[in-house]
Formats: structure tokens, C-alpha cells, sequence
């Protein structure tokens, strides 16, 4: 895919409720260090209106950025699709490039990045929480950290034999449960993908130093990342998540293409952490 061509060129993040979002800042954080003259904005799109916001956008739109309950929902409007969207069923970001639509998801990287910024580049046993969009990304996720053993928690049971069809097509033994059930399992990493106010009653706390990624970040701390941080567990934000799966964003939106690198990326990257209050953390901290 070409690269963008110079002038002011508009991006978005899409969902709904939207209001919380950091994703403003940290996109504006970082084409302010490239020099970029655009515009990165927020809107409020719910269930059912995507088609509407899309027919309506017009040649300086450069991007998309995706949450709920989008990230499936778009998927039909897409021309070309990521291997990670084509596994996960679910996009979390759009490309307008050669005249085409095209969908990312860089959820997978923001896990495993946030995961990599407390010095976890590998996972054992992982027990997965939720059965929505990000759920499937997670198991992309710690597939890639090399887990040899996934229990997924949830109450859909679509969800959970979604999930179980992934874990066997990447290759990861993927056992599901229902909240409530019997768990036999003290998991190396637990990685909760349900929003912050959601804190079932079932869920292994950090008994045997195990380490928690909490995908939700605001309200912060959720109560389960409370009580880890108190047993001094080592607790991964979703804010940190955020951050990596931007990176990756603005990768796609400057170079047009996936993997790409950044000109002075290690000056962007540490402006996007000051932007959402990251600056103080380091790798392994």
C-alpha cells in the first residue's frame, strides 16, 4: 500500500460509549513529533450505525480506530483483511488507502507489548476471561508468547466454542468453562478481557505469583486489579495495552502498511506514553 501523501489528513476512533477513550491523545501525541498536520478525533458511533458514519466519509480520511461494539461489525465493509482479523474475527483498525478499506487488528500487539513492558515474553498456562471481540485477540496474543495451555472463562457458550475452534486451528490446547464451574488450574498469567465493573466471583486470584492483564483501564484500578496489586501480584494496565496497539496504528496510518517503522519511533513512542501519564514506566516495571 503507497504511503500518504502530505496535507491534513482526518482520523477517528469509533465506538460507543466513546467519551473515555485516550486514544486522541496518544495519535495526536505522536503525529505531533512526526510533524504530521493531522487530525485525530472521537465519535460516538453506536450498534447498527457504522454503515451511515462510513458512506459519509470523504478523500482526506486516513483511518479508523475501533472499539465496542464495532470491531466485528465492520468487517463487511473491509476489501482486505489482516491474518490476525482474519483469525479473531475482528478489526480494530481501518486503512483508506489505494483506493481501498482495509482492516488490522493491532490488539494482539498491544497485549503482547503491554505484557513485554513487565518483562512477561512468555506465557505457561493462561486463563482467559470473556468471550468478546478482545477475547480472540488475547488468544492471539499469548499463542504468540507460546502458551501450552489456555482455560476460557465465560458465559456465552457460542463464545466459548468460538474460542475453543481458535485455540485448535493456532494450535493451543483451549479448555472452556462456564463461571461457576470446577477449576482445577493455578494459571502462570490471567488475562481478563470483560469491562472493569465486571468482576466475577470464581476467578483464581494471584496465590501462587501468577501475573493479571486487565485489558479494561478506566475506571482504574478495576477491583480485581486492586486486589492482585494488595497480594503485590504484578498487575499489567490496559492503559498500557492502549498504547502498544497505537503504536502499532500509527505505524499503518504513516507507512500504509503493516509492520512498518516509524521515522524517530522511539521519540514517538515516549511522547505517546507522557500523553496518557505512561512516561514513568519502564520495561520491567
Amino acid at each position: 500500500m503507497s504511503e500518504p501523501f502530505g496535507g491534513v489528513r482526518r482520523l477517528a476512533v469509533l465506538g460507543s460509549p466513546i467519551a473515555h477513550s485516550r486514544s486522541p491523545q496518544l495519535h495526536a501525541a505522536a503525529y505531533g513529533v512526526l510533524g504530521l498536520p493531522w487530525e485525530y478525533s472521537r465519535a460516538d458511533v453506536p450498534s447498527g450505525t457504522l454503515p451511515r458514519f462510513l458512506a459519509e466519509l470523504t478523500p482526506e480520511w486516513r483511518g479508523l480506530s475501533l472499539t465496542m461494539p464495532l470491531k466485528r461489525e465492520v468487517l463487511p465493509f473491509l476489501d482486505s483483511r489482516s491474518d490476525a482479523v482474519e483469525s479473531s474475527g475482528a478489526a480494530n483498525t481501518v486503512l483508506f488507502a489505494d483506493g481501498g478499506t482495509h482492516g488490522f487488528n493491532t490488539d494482539v500487539a498491544g497485549i503482547v507489548g503491554a505484557l513485554g513492558d513487565h518483562g512477561i515474553a512468555e506465557a505457561g498456562s493462561v486463563h482467559l476471561i470473556g468471550t468478546g471481540n478482545t477475547a480472540a485477540s488475547a488468544l492471539l496474543a499469548v499463542a504468540r508468547l507460546g502458551a501450552r495451555d489456555v482455560v476460557v472463562s465465560g458465559r456465552s457458550p457460542d463464545g466459548l466454542a468460538d474460542l475453543e475452534r481458535l485455540g485448535e486451528r493456532i494450535g493451543i490446547p483451549t479448555r472452556t468453562r462456564r463461571y461457576g464451574d470446577a477449576f482445577e488450574v493455578v494459571p502462570d498469567l490471567v488475562v481478563n478481557t470483560l469491562p472493569g465493573h465486571a468482576d466475577p466471583d470464581d476467578v483464581p486470584e494471584a496465590d501462587a505469583g501468577g501475573a493479571l492483564m486487565e485489558v479494561p483501564y478506566d475506571p482504574w484500578p478495576t477491583p480485581r486489579a486492586a486486589r492482585w496489586a494488595e497480594r503485590g501480584a504484578l498487575v499489567a494496565n490496559g492503559l498500557e495495552m492502549l498504547l502498544h496497539q497505537a503504536v502499532e496504528q500509527v505505524r499503518i496510518f504513516v507507512t500504509g502498511a503493516e509492520g512498518g517503522a516509524l521515522e524517530r519511533e522511539a521519540e514517538v513512542v515516549a511522547a505517546m506514553r507522557t500523553a496518557v501519564g505512561l512516561s514513568d514506566r519502564a520495561a520491567g516495571k
